[in-house]
């Protein structure tokens, strides 16, 4: 993919080309697919997304060295910002683990009980850690930035307690993925391993940009907004 950031004036199907998997963003925005020829500023407009923060997602997203500048972080309406993560959150504990588990319990109710057990297991542990981080950010995380974006002082919370405590939700799915590759027993069903690790590549790519959308956005706007209020 060249590294040429996007821009408002960019048909939307173009940027779609380029990154296949900005698809995976679009519903947190509200934004369906049909959009034709029509601009990226066009569909915004249309859907009431910011272009900005539309295009400063959609730039972390797809480029991995991109960091955006403390002037763009601070000029940015990131009135969608909260709304984006949550939804992100929804998709991953509603849908993608969901989707693994039944390729999970497909493989483990027709192979070895051991190997059948521990993947349960394994998966069911990584499924609670991501869950226990999740809430940890919308029952805590949001409501301070929320707090902050009104406009209010709260001195009990900070973000960098956020920073500090921002783990790496990676180790845990790696694991996962090493434990079906390397020690899958050959009775498995070939279909079902294919789908399963497939799936999980699929979510550590979207997971990883998670991550780099709170590291280089949320975490610099909020602590802009500490410093401003």
């Amino acid at each position: 993919m060249e590294k040429i950031l996007f821009t408002r004036k960019m048909k939307l199907a173009d940027l779609i080309s380029k990154n296949h998997n900005l698809i995976l963003m679009l519903p947190r925005l509200g934004i369906p697919l049909g959009f034709g020829d029509k601009s990226v500023e066009e569909v915004c407009t249309k859907y009431n997304v910011p272009t900005d923060f539309f295009l400063l997602i959609c730039n972390v997203y797809s480029f991995d060295a991109y960091l955006p500048a403390e002037n763009d972080v601070l000029t940015t309406d990131m009135s969608r910002l909260i709304p984006y993560l949550r939804a992100s959150h929804r998709y991953y504990l509603d849908e993608r683990l969901p989707h693994i588990e039944w390729h999970i319990n497909r493989i483990a109710d027709n192979t070895d009980p051991k190997y059948g057990h521990l993947l349960r297991s394994f998966f069911a542990g990584y499924k609670n850690e991501l869950s226990v981080h999740f809430i940890y950010e919308e029952t805590t995380v949001f409501p301070y930035i929320e707090t902050l974006m009104a406009v209010h002082r709260q001195d009990k919370y900070r973000i960098s307690d956020f920073e500090d405590a921002h783990n790496d939700i990676q180790d845990k799915l790696n694991d996962l993925l090493q434990i079906i590759i390397k020690y899958l027993p050959g009775n498995a069903s070939q279909s079902d391993s294919i789908s399963i690790v497939l799936d999980i590549y699929q979510l550590a790519s979207d997971l990883n940009k998670h991550t780099l959308i709170e590291d280089k956005v949320l975490i610099p706007y909020v602590k802009l907004l500490e410093k401003s209020i």
